[in-house]
């Protein structure tokens, strides 16, 4: 099921995303980013690795980094569901993975429809948002995933 927001203006420049949930709010990644979406299976963890930083997974051969980003966002952890899924992505020419609790949506939006984020005057760390997009009642928190996981996690893989 796919949904798509249409700004003010009719506009050619449009962006698909993968949406997914995080606790009770709702998170998209440009869909161009994404290499695959897979069920939760085990990681084997690393030692010394930020607590966010789950562990590597063998993925058909290639060793992919998890980050669990419930808490690299700070929120409190939540058991693993049936319905918990990594998402596969390529950040900076490597592949990464990243645990959240559900994928929901892809979502079309044109360019214009897509809010910046507010300016919280230094008090919150916006640099990973790309900004925001109504769908329904709920807004989606669109990340920008290079800057999400272009840190530590890079250097694992």
């Amino acid at each position: 099921m796919e949904q798509t927001i249409v700004g003010r203006a009719a506009t050619s420049t449009t962006g698909q995303f993968l949406t997914f949930a995080l606790g009770s709010e709702e998170y998209g990644v440009e869909i161009l980013k994404i290499q695959e979406i897979k069920g939760f299976s085990a990681v084997t963890p690393l030692p010394n690795a930020p607590s966010y930083v789950k562990g590597v997974l063998n993925l058909r051969g290639t060793i992919v980094p998890i980050v669990d980003l419930r808490q690299k966002f700070g929120m409190p952890p939540e058991t693993y569901t049936k319905f918990t899924v990594i998402v596969v992505v390529q950040v900076q020419g490597k592949t990464l993975g990243f645990v959240v609790d559900a994928v929901s949506d892809v979502l079309t939006v044109a360019a214009d429809a897509i809010q910046p984020t507010p300016d919280l005057h230094g008090q919150l760390d916006t640099t990973f948002l790309t900004g925001l997009a109504q769908t329904g009642e709920k807004l989606v928190i669109l990340l920008d995933i290079d800057k999400v996981l272009g840190g530590p996690e890079l250097s694992l893989n």
